[in-house]
């Protein structure tokens, strides 16, 4: 599997595979959405939905059609996935689905320890509380 490596700053901020996967993901699912309803539903500020757009453009992830050109309207886009694209929001989700996977792991084992702990100490109060009733 090819490794990606998002290390794109200039506005003092590293994006995070987690925001392209958001915004890949928005966009393939309403591709004539705006750049302010999409930093909308994802909270981002519109210029680093601006600054996520325009990396993922130059990089050949998405693609830009504009379907309104006329004089003196504002100009209406649709933002669609190239190949590339898919590819990468492919390779996004399984590493997604791998990050999930380990915080689940980290969880449960954390709550098994927990628990494990809550039962020794509740059978040793359980045993302090029968010794005192034996006295």
């Amino acid at each position: 599997m090819l490794s990606l490596s998002y290390n794109v700053c200039s506005m003092n901020e590293q994006l995070s595979q987690e925001d392209l996967f958001k915004i890949i993901k928005e966009i393939e699912s309403t591709p004539d959405i705006t750049q302010r309803s999409l930093s909308e539903r994802l909270s981002f500020s519109l210029g680093k939905t601006n600054y996520l757009l325009k990396s993922l453009i130059k990089r050949g992830t998405i693609s830009v059609k504009h379907f309104t050109e006329r004089k003196g309207k504002l100009g209406k886009v649709k933002y669609m996935l190239t190949k590339k694209g898919f590819d990468e929001r492919l390779q996004l989700t399984a590493h997604f689905l791998q990050r999930k996977e380990a915080e689940y792991l980290q969880i449960k084992s954390e709550w098994e320890l927990l628990n494990g702990k809550n039962e020794t100490n509740h059978s040793d109060n359980t045993s302090n509380l029968n010794e005192e009733i034996e006295k």
